[in-house]
C-alpha cells in the first residue's frame, strides 16, 4: 500500500536501494547525529571538541597549558604542550599513521581502554574526526621526540600524507588549526567572546591547568589577549558568577573529594554552592570538563547530599518545619557549580548534554554528604539563614499549590479587577492582549484604536516604582504595581504562576521618545524580576510607535526615530507640494486612526518580543542589577566602560 501512495514500484526497491556511506561522508550528510545540528552551538561545539581533548592530556598530567586563538580568517587554533598525538604507523593499518586514522575515522582514539586517560571527556573517540569532516581545512602539527609533523585535510580528506617538518628540541604537543566548512554552517562565524567565555570555564574545571587566550578579531569587548589559572576552582568560579550579590553563606560550601581514596576508583568530584534572594537559582554541571546542560546522575547525586543534609540538620536543632523541604525549594535561589571526573562515563548523545553513569550519582551523593552534614555544623550562622530562607520556599510552594486546589474546587471564582481596566469581551486567554500605556490620555486613543474582542488597555499613571531601587514593603502597597497585578490575574515573585495569566500578549505601549523608553525600562524590571516566567514563556512585547508622521498630499509615512525622519525627508515622499511633518509628542496626541493603523493593528503593527538571553546563568540578572539597581556607583561605572561605544547621540 505505501508504494502505491509514493508511486514507488515494489520491484524498485532491491540491493541496488541500499547506500554505504564512508565515515566522512555521513557525518556532512547528518552533521544533527554528532554535533546536535548546523547552527551557532554547533559551530561553536567543534571548538570544543579539539579543546576537550587538550583538557583530557591536561588532567592526565601530561599537559600544563594549552592555548586558544581566533585568527582573522576565521580560522582557530587549540595547540598544547601534551605528549602529542602518536604519529606512527597503526598496527591494524600500518599504511596510515595512527594521526590519519584518529581525524579520518570515526569510533577512534586513545580513550576506549583506560590505559593513556584514566578520566576523558573524549570517549566515543568522533570528536576529532568529526571536527575534520565540518571543516574545509584542517591542518595538525605535532611535535614528538624532538620532531615536529604535520599533515592537512579539507572536507575529511587528506591532502597529502603526513610529513615531517624539522626539528622541534624544545617544543612538544599538537596543533590542530581548523576553518568551518560554510556550505554546512553558511554565513555562521566562531564569535570571540563566546569562545573566551568557553577557554576560561575551562580553566576555572582544572585548576591545575594554564589556558592562553588570543584573537585577531576586534570586536569591541573582548579583550585580545588574556591568560587563565584559578587555583580556587570552582569556588573563584561561583564568586565570579554572582558577582556582588547578597548571599546567606558568608562563604559557599566547596570543596573536592578524591573518588580513588573514598571508593577506590579513578576519578573526584569538584563542587561550589551558595543560596542567594537576588536572583534565580541555577547549576552548571561537568563531567570531565565537558558541560552537561541537562545535567544528569552527577546532578542528582548532589542535589540528594544536599537536600539530605538540610534535613538531618533541621532534626538536629529540633526545627520541624524542615520536613517540608523538597529539591524544588533548594533549586530556587540555590546557584551551584558540580564538576566530576570519572573514568568511562556514559552521555547521552555525542554532544553529551546529560551524564546517564548510574554509580555517579551514589559516588557524588556519599562524597559530598559528609562534607556538607560538616560544614553546616561549623558555620551555624550561615547554616541558620540558609534553613530560614529554605522553609521559606516550601512554605510559599505549600501555599500556592493549596492555593490551585481551592481554587479548582470553587466553580465560580469572582474576579476582581482595577477600574481604570478596560477589559476585552473575550473569556479565552488565548488571542488577548493587554496593553499597558501611559496616562489616560493615551487610554482614550487606545480605546478608538482597540478591537474590542481581543484588546485590553490599562492606563498607568506616570513612571510606576522602580522595583529595584526601592524597598521591598513599597511593592506590596504601590496602587500602579498592584492594578497592573489585578488585571494580569497573576501574584509577583514566588507566588507568581504563569497558569493564572489572564492575556496571551502583554504589550507594553509607551510614547516613542526618552520618557517612554524610561517607563518602558521600569516595566520590563518588573516583569523580568518579579514575573520571569512571563517573559521566558513569550508573552511579553514591546509596541513600536511612530515619533513622527509625514504627509505630502496622500501621502502618508510613519517613521520611528530622528535618523528615519532625516532619511525619508532626503529621499522624499514621491508626491507633489509640501511635506508636513508632524511629531507626536505623545500617544495620546494619535488619533485613533492613527494609533491603531501604526501600533495595535496585528495586520499592521510591528511588536518587539522581550526575551532573555543569557550565554552564561545570571548574566542579564547582573547587567538589570547594576542598571537598575540601588548603587548609582555601579551604574556610573557601567557607563564609563561603554562610553567608547557611543558614536553619536541625538539630543
Amino acid at each position: 500500500m505505501s508504494d502505491l501512495l509514493s508511486g514507488a514500484s515494489p520491484d524498485s526497491y532491491n540491493a541496488a536501494s541500499i547506500q554505504v556511506l564512508e565515515d566522512m561522508e555521513h557525518v556532512r550528510l547528518r552533521p544533527g547525529m554528532y554535533i546536535g545540528g548546523k547552527d551557532d552551538r554547533a559551530l561553536h561545539h567543534m571548538v570544543a571538541e579539539i579543546i576537550d581533548n587538550s583538557m583530557d592530556e591536561a588532567v592526565a598530567g601530561h599537559a600544563t597549558w594549552i592555548e586558544v586563538e581566533l585568527h582573522a580568517n576565521g580560522h582557530v587554533s587549540v595547540r598544547d604542550n601534551g605528549r602529542g598525538i602518536p604519529i606512527d604507523p597503526h598496527p591494524k593499518d600500518p599504511s596510515k599513521s595512527a594521526l590519519e586514522i584518529i581525524f579520518c575515522t570515526l569510533n577512534a582514539g586513545g580513550k576506549f581502554s583506560g590505559d593513556s586517560y584514566s578520566t576523558s571527556g573524549g570517549l566515543h573517540g568522533v570528536g576529532s574526526s568529526v571536527v575534520n569532516a565540518l571543516s574545509d581545512h584542517l591542518r595538525v602539527e605535532v611535535a614528538r621526540g624532538k620532531e615536529l609533523y604535520a599533515m592537512e585535510f579539507s572536507r575529511g580528506i587528506p591532502q597529502g600524507a603526513l610529513a615531517r617538518i624539522g626539528a622541534a628540541p624544545n617544543r612538544r604537543g599538537t596543533n590542530v588549526t581548523f576553518h568551518p566548512d560554510p556550505d554546512i554552517f553558511g554565513a555562521l562565524t566562531l564569535k570571540p567572546g563566546r569562545l573566551l567565555k568557553m577557554a576560561r570555564s575551562k580553566a576555572y574545571l582544572f585548576s591545575g591547568v594554564e589556558i592562553r587566550w588570543k584573537t585577531e578579531i576586534d570586536d569591541g569587548e573582548t579583550p585580545t589577549t588574556a591568560t587563565f589559572k584559578f587555583p580556587g576552582g570552582l569556588s573563584d568560579y561561583l564568586k565570579e558568577s554572582l558577582g556582588g550579590s547578597t548571599t546567606y553563606a558568608d562563604a559557599p560550601f566547596a570543596g573536592q573529594v578524591s573518588f580513588v581514596e573514598k571508593f577506590g576508583v579513578p576519578g573526584k568530584v569538584e563542587w561550589a554552592i551558595n543560596w542567594t534572594p537576588a536572583r534565580d537559582g541555577f547549576i552548571q554541571s561537568y563531567c570531565n570538563t565537558v558541560p552537561t546542560p541537562e545535567g544528569g546522575t552527577h546532578e542528582a547525586g548532589f542535589w540528594s547530599a544536599i537536600l539530605k543534609g538540610i534535613k538531618a540538620y533541621g532534626e538536629r536543632i529540633n526545627n520541624r518545619k524542615t520536613v517540608n523541604i523538597t529539591r524544588e525549594d533548594l533549586t530556587a535561589g540555590g546557584c551551584a557549580l558540580v564538576s566530576c571526573f570519572i573514568r568511562e562515563p556514559e552521555f547521552v548523545g555525542q554532544t553529551k548534554d546529560r551524564l546517564a553513569t548510574v554509580d555517579a550519582q551514589r559516588m557524588v551523593d556519599a562524597a559530598v554528604r559528609d562534607h556538607f552534614d560538616n560544614w553546616l555544623a561549623a558555620d551555624t550562622r550561615s547554616a541558620g539563614a540558609i534553613l530560614d530562607f529554605l522553609i521559606l520556599r516550601s512554605e510559599e510552594r505549600l501555599r500556592r499549590k493549596q492555593e490551585k486546589e481551592t481554587a479548582r474546587k470553587t466553580a465560580t471564582k469572582k474576579l476582581r479587577l482595577p477600574g481604570k481596566l478596560t477589559d476585552c469581551t473575550n473569556k479565552e486567554r488565548k488571542g488577548t492582549e493587554l496593553f499597558i500605556v501611559e496616562g489616560d490620555s493615551a487610554g482614550g486613543s487606545g480605546k478608538g484604536a482597540r478591537d474590542r474582542k481581543t484588546q485590553a488597555l490599562l492606563p498607568l499613571k506616570g513612571k510606576i516604582l522602580n522595583v529595584l531601587g526601592a524597598a521591598s514593603g513599597k511593592l506590596t502597597t504601590n496602587q500602579e504595581i498592584s492594578d497592573l497585578c489585578e488585571a494580569l490575574g497573576v501574584g509577583m515573585g514566588t507566588r507568581f504562576n504563569l497558569d493564572d495569566l489572564r492575556y496571551d500578549k502583554v504589550i507594553i505601549m509607551t510614547d516613542a521618545d526618552v520618557d517612554g523608553a524610561h517607563i518602558a525600562s521600569l516595566l520590563m524590571t518588573f516583569f523580568f524580576t518579579q514575573m520571569r516566567p512571563l517573559i521566558d514563556a513569550g508573552h511579553l512585547y514591546l509596541a513600536c510607535p511612530p515619533l513622527y508622521r509625514l504627509t505630502q498630499g496622500a501621502l502618508r509615512v510613519y517613521v520611528s526615530d530622528e535618523a528615519e525622519k532625516n532619511r525619508v525627508l532626503e529621499k522624499g515622499l514621491g508626491g507633489r507640494g509640501k511635506i508636513d511633518l508632524q511629531r507626536f509628542k505623545g500617544l495620546g496626541e494619535m488619533d485613533a486612526a492613527d494609533l491603531k493603523s501604526t501600533t495595535m493593528d496585528p495586520a499592521t503593527r510591528k511588536l518587539i518580543r522581550v526575551t532573555v538571553a543569557d550565554e552564561e546563568p545570571g548574566e542579564t540578572s547582573d547587567l538589570v542589577e547594576r542598571l537598575m539597581g540601588k548603587k548609582p556607583e555601579l551604574r556610573f561605572a557601567y557607563i564609563q566602560e561603554n562610553a567608547r561605544f557611543v558614536e553619536e547621540l541625538d539630543v
